[in-house]
C-alpha cells in the first residue's frame, strides 16, 4: 500500500508498506523495480505472495542446491514475468520483434 503525504514545503513523500494483501487486493505478478538484486523476480514473487523477499530468495537458493531447479525457475521468471510498469514480458517482446522482422 502506498501513501503520499505533502509536507509544509509542498514536497510529496511516498511511504510504501509491504503488508500482506487480502483477496480483494489481487495485483498482477510483476518483477519489482524496488528491492531487486538481479532482475526483481524474487521481489516480485514475494510481493505477489505477501511474504518477505528474503524467504523467496532463500527458497531459490535451496532449490538451486537441491536438484538445481532454482536457476531455471529464476530465468523463466525473468523471461515470463513482466517488469513493474510494463504490460509485456521479455519473452513476448522477443516474440513480437521476431515476428515483425519475418514479414
Amino acid at each position: 500500500m502506498n501513501t503520499t503525504d505533502t509536507d509544509a514545503d509542498g514536497i510529496n513523500h511516498v511511504e510504501t508498506s509491504h503488508e500482506p494483501r487480502t483477496s480483494r487486493q489481487s495485483l498482477p505478478l510483476r518483477r519489482m523495480l524496488d528491492g531487486r538484486m538481479l532482475a526483481g523476480v524474487a521481489a516480485g514473487i514475494a510481493d505477489y505472495l505477501g511474504v518477505d523477499t528474503t524467504i523467496v530468495r532463500i527458497a531459490m537458493v535451496v532449490l538451486t542446491f537441491v536438484g538445481g531447479a532454482g536457476i531455471p525457475i529464476y530465468l523463466a521468471g525473468w523471461l515470463l514475468i513482466p517488469e513493474e510498469g510494463s504490460d509485456q514480458s521479455l519473452a513476448s517482446e522477443l516474440i513480437q520483434s521476431a515476428s515483425g522482422r519475418s514479414r
